[in-house]
Formats: structure tokens, sequence, C-alpha cells
């Protein structure tokens, strides 16, 4: 067994439902981090990590400087830690990379570890469907929209955005799996008729997941943070979902009816 891992989380969404369970949610997130350091080569945070997150030229958005701090610790000793952007936090621009180190991914990308090969990223619209969503992240990816954006002042700005994007612990624990109908199963489907992949690692759905979806592929789905706190941890060979400050999440790993 390689000592060395891979890590992957997604969906932290700090900065949400209040200021105090967002603070506690972050030091947990800071104790994972802690523990995994030690053997992680890689760590990957899929997007939403923030709630909501605006860089203006001059400022950023107040807090999460325990999480930050952590990160630029990690990368200081070495350890790659990519952020995929995600529908919450699409506008991280260069503050996170050039103050903290970390790799910035606007949309998906390939890698291969040993002879296995991952397809990784946030998940928000991929698949069919949900065309309002797709058109939506048009308009808040166009230069234009983020300087009209950037003229209101910080303090209107995030507030308004805040309030406008809060997920609630409410909706995350009434999730609905579609099975078969899931938009990013279907993605995984479609895209193995052209090329293989052995697993498909997004976040997004904050449903955690462990899917087959072809002969010897897998779609992980990380779940979130808010409820699960789900995680997954990749050796160079097999990928393993988990729970931090819990038992092994895949030894009880029940798909979803």
């Amino acid at each position: 067994m390689n000592s060395h891992k891979i890590y992957f989380a997604s969906d932290f969404h700090l900065g949400v439902p209040d200021y105090e369970s967002s603070l506690e949610r972050e030091k947990k997130i800071v104790r994972w981090l802690d523990e995994i350091k030690h053997d992680a080569t890689e760590i990957y945070l899929l997007g939403d990590v923030f709630d909501f997150w605006f860089e203006y030229k001059r400022a950023i958005p107040k807090g999460f400087v325990r999480l930050q701090g952590k990160i630029a610790e990690i990368t200081d000793a070495g350890i790659p830690v990519y952020y995929f952007t995600g529908n919450h936090d699409m506008w991280v621009f260069d503050y996170l990379p050039k103050e903290l180190g970390m790799k910035l991914c606007r949309g998906p990308i390939q890698k291969q570890y040993n002879s296995k090969k991952l397809f990784i990223g946030h998940g928000d619209g991929l698949g069919p469907g949900d065309n309002g969503y797709k058109f939506l992240k048009k308009v808040f990816a166009n230069k234009l929209c983020q300087w009209l954006f950037a003229r209101l002042h910080p303090n209107f700005g995030i507030w308004l955005a805040g309030y406008s994007s809060g997920v609630s612990r409410e909706e995350i624990e009434n999730l609905e799996f579609f099975g078969d109908e899931e938009h990013l199963v279907q993605f995984c489907k479609k895209t193995l008729e052209t090329e293989y992949f052995d697993y498909f690692i997004f976040g997004h759905r904050h449903i955690p997941l462990d899917l087959e979806v072809g002969k010897n592929s897998r779609y992980i789905n990380l779940g979130d943070w808010i409820i699960n706190f789900t995680y997954a941890v990749f050796d160079g060979d097999k990928m393993e979902l988990k729970k931090f400050e819990g038992p092994s999440y895949s030894d009880n790993y029940r798909e979803p009816k």
C-alpha cells in the first residue's frame, strides 16, 4: 500500500448559515487538513469552499483566516493544493493562487496516476438539461458583468451576494437522489462511450456517492461538510470515501434508493 495519498473534498460552504456554525466547521476542516498533511502528496478542493467569494481589487470577503493560513502552510511545505471554482465561488481570481499558493482550476481536469485515469471537477453544468443555470453561469463568467459587480461597494456587494446564495442545512438534508436520471451519472456514462476513466470525482450534489457507471468505472461524489463531512482518498490504486472524525464511510456505504 502506497503511504502517500491524494485527498479530495468539496462543498464546505463556509459563511453559512451563520458565523458561529461556520467557524466551528472551519475549525473542523483545519483539523482534517492537519491530519492528512502528513501523508498527502496532493490535495484537491473541488469547489464551493466558500458559500460566496468575490475579489475586489483591494478587498476580499471577511473571515476564513484559519483555513487560509493552514492552506498556505501546506503549500509552503511543498504539497500542491488544487482549488476548483464552483457555482458559489466562481469569482475567485488571483488572490488565493498568489497568497496561498493554490493551483486554480476553472473547469474539469484529467489526471493519470499509475495506470488509473481520473476525471476531476466541481460538477456544475455538466450533463444534460439545467439550461437555465448554464446560461446564468455564462453571465457570471462574463468579464463585463464582473466589472459591473465590482463597481458595487464591497459592503453592499458581498451582502447582496451572500443573501442570494445562502445554502441552508434544511436544503442539504432534503436533497433527493435521482438515480440514473442524475445529470452527473448521465455525464459519466456519456463520456465513457468515447473515453475510459477509472474514476469520476465530483462535488456539487452534496450527496456522498460511490456508483458504478461502467465496467470498472466509478463515479465518486464527495458529499459536503455541512451534514456529511465526507471526503475521498486515493492511494494510487483504490479510491475510498471516508467520513472525518468518524468510522470509514466506505465500510458502511450503501447506494441511495
